[in-house]
């Protein structure tokens, strides 16, 4: 594909033939290498006005050298870069610029005094959304990495830019904030006007924000019309028409399509979507998952029990800024300790209260993992006095603990709950995704669930058979292998395993995550960031867990590689728990959601959707749980999940946060379902005849006189109108399939 010049620019819809869109900036015959590498191949490619770009490629393609060619901060090879003038560009890279030394409201609001920014609504919107539990008079060097992203993001909105590119905007964003930016990108400008180049792994936000793709692979920039889902339709129409060689980069293309057409996101893309075009690349492609196969094999792996939580309450009563047990509760409380700290856009519900914990001393896990500073001392104390021992009797630290004088008695620990009184039972095969805010708990819930701490009331049921294994945000257990090569480590595990039915090498395995044979002999710590990441999910699997804990498992992947990871994750036989902003991943990959919100764990039937509902209540001053408090919906179980238990999954209907029944989608049955069948029959019958009639209307245009511009004006509008018929039709369809499943 070497020497591909990728040129033009398919007309945006509605601009009727008329003046064509100016353009902004562009390449024109550029090329580019790196040491070996040619990142760009006499490429020509423009940006105009009203274009909502989405970038996407393989890590190292070129997607952010590309934003980088537009800015002026990297000289191509040959060719050249043109601009507008007068154009104002504004990036947001994924190194800041911000000074160390400068304070909040010098770096992000530039000086700004609040009375400036909080009086006009957008930029209140930004700073509330992006600055909100931060105080302005904080150094930028004492912020977290999450804390500075946002800011450097807050000091790019609050410009004025003609053109805006984006480098994963959406890192250190939770669900709330994620939407949030969404909706303001697609308003920020009127319709026609201003430019957006978004690099970004997050599928739902290419979907909402973008009306048009870039792929960046080979050298060469492929444009694609509208977003991630109609580009992953022309995607595989284009892999089917050209007959590749990738056959596996092109099968997974056609099963995510499949889930993009079948599933949850279709119903909000449903415009962007050719039904039968879409019906015919998917007619042989299974489910993404055979759920009752998985879990028929992970009940005979895992027994009846994996994880129950019973009457759950975990308290944080800790100095401001000081605990290391939750990094999201630390962060947002040492921010609001300080002055000057801007009102969060969403305020969290957060619960408070005291227990009375009945302890014989005070080194108990109970009070230890609540943050009690008087047992945290005694606990460090013992441990120093373990190890003093030890070392001067040369005994096990087992044998040399000192003797604790026990003396019931109880102590109350007073502060924020993280749970409250929660109840939520984990079976085998259960596949549960969990969303709240930054701060929400999210991290301390999962080490609940493994057992890592102790909850201070209630009681944590692990399955005798349950073998955990936890895909953290960290790769501390990578690092520590750092100096041997991959070849190396594998040779530690079995020579094969059972995948999808069918025997595999950990080699094998580690082609099907991306990797290269030629890269065994390649050092752990000369990996990149996204190969490390799939480095460790390869090594989690390899030990055969039953029970997977993922803590933002798209950390570091580019959308190839996530599609990968949730293709192996499909034939996973075990539990499966996920803590994602990224809601399409989320989705994606696990059966079931739930919310972190408020102390509770909250079932979401309608998906991440309902989730982002109850916050946008709760900003209007709205409470979503009214009905459980005063009684309306029955009785609650408590922690509000006793049905998100493994009986559930792969059902029609489930129990929400108020133990009711909750339908997912309205189902057809007996008269209404033989009636919607003969509809659709119906429908696909007259879509046939709609295609045949639109094909000889083509034709007759290509063939008609093209001076007679009355006759094919008239030819034009009866095409029109057919395109409208079917489209009305299309989405009559597509409702009526969602009921029949």
């Amino acid at each position: 594909m070497a020497g591909r010049v990728v040129t033009g620019r398919t007309q945006r819809a509605g601009t009727g033939g008329g003046v064509p869109p100016t353009r902004y900036i562009g390449l024109e015959h550029v090329s580019l290498a790196f040491a070996t590498k040619n990142i760009f191949t006499d490429v020509t490619q423009g940006v105009f006005e009203g274009d909502r770009i989405g970038i996407v490629g393989k890590n190292g393609d070129g997607k952010s050298t590309l934003l980088h060619l537009f800015k002026g901060t990297q000289e191509p090879d040959s060719g050249r870069v043109t601009m507008r003038n007068g154009l104002t560009f504004g990036m947001l890279d994924q190194r800041d610029p911000l000074d160390d030394n400068a304070t909040v409201r010098e770096a992000a609001l530039e000086g700004r005094e609040d009375y400036e920014w909080a009086a006009e609504t957008r930029s209140r919107e930004i700073v509330e959304a992006l600055l909100g539990g931060i105080s302005l008079d904080a150094k930028i060097g004492s912020l977290s990495g999450g804390q500075r992203r946002r800011a450097d993001l807050a000091r790019l909105l609050l410009k004025d830019w003609d053109i805006l590119a984006l480098d994963e905007p959406t890192n250190h964003l939770d669900v709330v904030t994620i939407h949030w930016l969404a909706e303001h990108l697609k308003s920020r400008w009127p319709s026609g006007q201003g430019a957006l180049l978004l690099v970004t792994h997050d599928r739902w936000f290419l979907d909402e924000v973008c009306e048009s793709m870039w792929e960046v692979h080979d050298g060469v920039i492929d444009p694609f019309e509208g977003g991630y889902s109609a580009y992953m339709l022309q995607r595989v129409e284009r892999d089917r028409q050209a007959d590749v060689r990738e056959t596996k980069r092109r099968n997974l293309a056609r099963k995510e399509l499949a889930w993009l057409t079948r599933g949850a996101r279709a119903r909000s893309t449903k415009q962007k979507f050719h039904v039968k075009a879409a019906r015919e690349l998917i007619a042989d492609v299974p489910p993404v998952r055979n759920t009752l196969e998985l879990k028929q094999m992970a009940t005979s792996r895992l027994g009846k029990q994996v994880v129950d939580l019973i009457d759950v309450t975990q308290i944080f009563e800790h100095a401001q800024g000081e605990a290391d047990i939750d990094p999201d509760v630390a962060e947002m409380e040492a921010s609001a300790s300080r002055v000057d700290v801007v009102p969060a856009m969403y305020a969290e519900p957060q619960a408070h209260g005291s227990i009375e914990v009945a302890v014989d001393d005070l080194t108990d896990p109970r009070l230890v993992d609540a943050g009690v500073p008087e047992a945290r001392q005694a606990a460090e104390q013992a441990a120093r006095q373990a190890e003093e021992q030890t070392q001067e009797s040369g005994a096990d630290a087992d044998d040399a603990a000192p003797e604790v004088t026990s003396a019931a008695q109880k102590v109350t620990v007073t502060g924020r709950k993280i749970l409250d009184d929660v109840t939520w039972l984990i079976g085998p095969g259960d596949r549960f995704g969990i969303v709240g805010a930054n701060g929400a708990g999210k991290s301390t819930l999962l080490k609940i669930l493994d057992g890592t701490i102790t909850p201070t009331a209630g009681h944590v049921n692990i399955g005798k058979t349950v073998k955990f294994a936890v895909l953290s945000q960290r790769l501390d257990e990578l690092e520590k292998l750092g100096k041997y090569k991959i070849k190396e480590v594998l040779s530690r595990y079995k020579p094969s395993y059972i995948v999808d039915g069918k025997e595999t090498t950990p080699g094998q395995m580690m082609e099907r995550l991306g990797f290269e044979s030629a890269q065994l002999m390649t050092p752990i710590k000369d990996l990149s960031g996204g190969q490390k990441r799939r480095m460790q999910l390869l090594l989690i699997l390899l030990d055969e867990p039953n029970v997977l804990i993922m803590d933002e498992p798209g950390n570091d992947l580019d959308t190839d590689m996530l599609a990968v990871m949730e293709d192996l994750l499909d034939t996973w036989p075990g539990t499966l728990i996920v803590v994602s902003h990224d809601r399409y991943l989320l989705e994606r990959v696990t059966d079931q959601q739930f919310a972190l919100i408020g102390g509770k764990i909250r079932h979401l039937p309608g998906g991440v959707q309902d989730y982002l509902d109850m916050t946008e209540a709760i900003k209007n001053g709205k409470d979503p749980f009214a009905d459980e408090k005063t009684g309306k919906a029955g009785k609650a179980s408590k922690g509000g999940n006793a049905a998100a238990s493994a009986s559930v999954v792969g059902d029609s209907s489930s129990v929400s946060a108020d133990g009711d029944s909750t339908t997912f989608a309205p189902k057809l049955t007996g008269k209404a379902f033989h009636e919607a069948s003969k509809r659709v029959a119906a429908i696909e019958r007259k879509l046939a005849k709609l295609e045949e009639q639109k094909a000889d209307l083509e034709a007759q245009m290509a063939a008609h006189d093209p001076s007679d511009y009355e006759g094919l004006g008239k030819l034009n509008e009866q095409l029109q109108a057919l395109t409208d018929e079917s489209e009305s039709l299309e989405m009559e369809w597509m409702e009526l399939s969602e009921q029949l499943e």
